[in-house]
């Protein structure tokens, strides 16, 4: 595995999210997963391009995977619940949103 690799797609991912490219940032995000997959950051920013595409369900898989991966981050409950709200999914969402408070108040 090549960390400087990985460092250099989840960068250029983050700079086409800013610019919101969100079909090339998930290109160059989805390469930074497959050298990285157990990186919350990298798995986060990924739910957030899919979102930009409108693709709720792998949005929802990886926001999942990065509340996976580190159980108190607020942001990646907050856009898994958004995407679970995308896919019509109300009252799991509304537990994640109430998560994602939690944890930006520091509750959790």
């Amino acid at each position: 595995m090549n960390e400087s690799e990985a460092y250099d797609a989840f960068t250029r991912g983050h700079e086409l999210l800013r610019s919101r490219d969100f079909h090339q940032a998930a290109v160059a995000l989805e390469r930074a997963r497959t050298l990285e997959p157990d990186k919350a950051s990298v798995r986060e920013a990924l739910g957030r391009a899919y979102m930009g595409c409108r693709d709720f369900d792998r949005a929802r898989d990886e926001f999942a995977a990065a509340v996976a991966l580190g159980p108190t981050d607020g942001y990646a409950h907050f856009g898994l619940a958004k995407a679970l709200e995308r896919l019509g999914d109300r009252r799991l969402a509304e537990r994640h949103f109430m998560l994602a408070r939690c944890f930006q108040l520091g509750l959790g």
